[in-house]
């Protein structure tokens, strides 16, 4: 493409290069002006080794390791948005429908290992109360749990098919209660979720109770559990988006080592009322073992936690209240010193350590 928004020569049709520069005016006209926000290390740096669970005749329980970046920015320009997408329907491999299909089409087949590129960019437009997901990549993923891929069992370490499988649908059963259970999403304590978790490892349960009590910077509950304070958010409908993988290895004595790597979409708008709706993205890497009861101190049916990271985009980012508290209005936050550009969606890497500085999120 030239300067001044000329073709070159492309053979793209008239119509849809005049689509193209319509929707790059109006996406420009909907993004937020550069937003940023500062990103607060929650919990401190990662540790390099994961903790271990309580063995049994151990003198303390092991401390998880745990990071959380915090992004409160949204588009970083309407224009460059569309300018994406242009580039991607020219490519061969015709990711966009010329003949005016919807380019959302019918939901991505689940995520089976890690990514090799970001999802391509999706046509422009603002997030309605009916349309939450218009415009965002999460527009084709599956909705809650379907979004989530478990992979087949098989007889691992100790265990059986049959209890591997029981422990990888405990583990979904925890992801969709800490990150999809509408009574917490509303700010409701997340019971099932806790319920799930080892109550003989003391670190993790004293995080817990402290978090959801006296959130501060060393206890966020959001680390592990999606809130929307009520006061400021209302979810939109009854749909999270949701793309990531379950996968699972032998662990340390004779544990089921099971990790998840989802991340969810969270339309929400103004708790008092009011048609804006924008969008929470939360990433959250959380690793569970699956215990030996003769080996480590447990109960029947739960699991210690050996870590957890999260990464989340327009959930808030100053002082910890222990509830998302997404900014409407155009997000008015100016450019962060510093800050590094992040797509939320890219799945294409783990989640890094915590940065300081500010950053800003190429979409929404």
């Amino acid at each position: 493409m030239g300067a001044g928004g000329e073709r070159d020569g492309s053979s793209v049709p008239d119509e849809v290069w005049e689509e193209f520069l319509r929707t790059s005016a109006e996406g420009a006209g909907d993004a937020p002006k550069e937003p940023s926000a500062r990103a607060r290390e929650a919990a401190g740096r990662l540790r390099a080794g994961r903790a271990e669970p309580t063995p049994w005749r151990a003198h303390a329980p092991g401390r998880p390791a745990r990071s959380s970046r915090r992004r409160r920015g949204w588009y970083a320009a309407g224009f460059v948005a569309s300018l994406v997408l242009l580039v991607v329907a020219l490519d061969p491999g015709g990711v966009v429908d010329w003949s005016g299909g919807d380019p959302a089409g019918k939901p991505l087949a689940q995520e089976t290992e890690r990514p090799e590129q970001a999802p391509p960019a999706e046509p422009g437009g603002r997030a309605t109360l009916d349309e939450p997901f218009r415009g965002s990549p999460a527009a084709r993923w599956e909705n809650g749990t379907a979004g989530i891929h478990v992979p087949a069992a098989e007889a691992t370490g100790r265990m059986t098919k049959a209890e591997v499988a029981r422990a990888l649908a405990r583990s979904r059963d925890f992801l969709a209660a800490s990150g999809l259970d509408p009574a917490v999403l509303r700010g409701g304590r997340p019971e099932k979720a806790i319920a799930l978790m080892n109550p003989h490892q003391r670190d993790v349960t004293a995080f817990v109770t402290t978090a959801l009590r006296a959130p501060d910077e060393e206890h966020d509950p959001l680390l592990l559990f999606s809130r929307f304070d009520p006061a400021r958010a209302r979810p939109v409908g009854d749909v999270v988006k949701t793309r990531g993988r379950i996968s699972y290895r032998e662990g340390r004595r004779g544990a089921l080592e099971v990790t998840a790597d989802v991340t969810y979409v969270y339309p929400v708008a103004p708790a008092g009322g009011g048609d804006e709706v924008v969008r929470v993205i939360v990433r959250r890497e959380t690793v569970m073992s699956w215990d030996d009861p003769s080996k480590v101190i447990t109960e029947e049916g739960t699991f210690s936690l050996l870590s957890y990271k999260t990464d989340m985009t327009n959930g808030g980012c100053d002082d910890v209240t222990g509830y998302f508290r997404p900014e409407f209005g155009g997000g008015g936050a100016g450019v962060g010193t510093g800050g590094e550009a992040v797509d939320p969606y890219d799945r294409t890497g783990p989640i890094t350590e915590g940065r300081d500085g500010c950053g800003t999120a190429t979409r929404s």
